[in-house]
């Protein structure tokens, strides 16, 4: 019982969830791993936030120090003014030129952004978006199929001779 007791003084000290712009992180996970769950945030990255902010990145990340986590905060907003360039994941965005770092859910709206004008502009991509098929160029002779069952349906056929089986037999 006495085992029990430190443990439950360790978990007044833990915070659950980290949250960071629009996203909460799982604060009873590693650093690195817990940054790596959020949107635009690879191992890779987490690895450098961590680095940066001079915090163990094996460290649990809800046990952290209040100062420490928002030096953590400030470190992935600010992330693509400290990386050179071709380390960030929006290079010379189409409307405004600029080379950011997008994360969370501004990530999946500026992806779908993207989607949208290549549907409208009727590109190659856009046209494989509209009709749902692969756009990376990958085999479609034998994957990616979406119209139901391949091949024979061999109880079908089964069950259709068996109803005819049984109208021959009435008659």
């Amino acid at each position: 019982m006495s085992a029990e007791e430190p443990q439950e003084q360790e978990d007044e000290d833990l915070q659950y969830f980290v949250r960071i712009g629009q996203t909460d992180l799982d604060g009873t996970k590693s650093v690195e791993r817990s940054l790596s769950e959020m949107n635009g945030i690879g191992r890779r990255t987490a690895r450098l936030i961590a680095e940066k902010a001079g915090v163990d990145r094996t460290a649990t990340f809800g046990r952290l120090d209040e100062d420490v986590i928002d030096e953590v905060v400030t470190l992935v907003e600010n992330y693509a003014e400290e990386v050179p360039d071709w380390l960030n994941n929006r290079q010379n965005d189409f409307y405004s030129g600029e080379t950011t770092h997008e994360i969370g859910n501004d990530l999946q709206l500026s992806r779908q952004h993207d989607i949208n004008r290549m549907k409208m502009i009727d590109s190659y991509k856009g046209v494989r978006h509209k009709r749902g098929q692969k756009v990376r160029g990958q085999r479609t002779k034998s994957t990616g199929r979406t119209e139901g069952t391949i091949g024979v349906n061999v109880e079908e056929i089964r069950e259709e001779q068996a109803e005819g089986g049984d109208e021959e037999g009435d008659e």
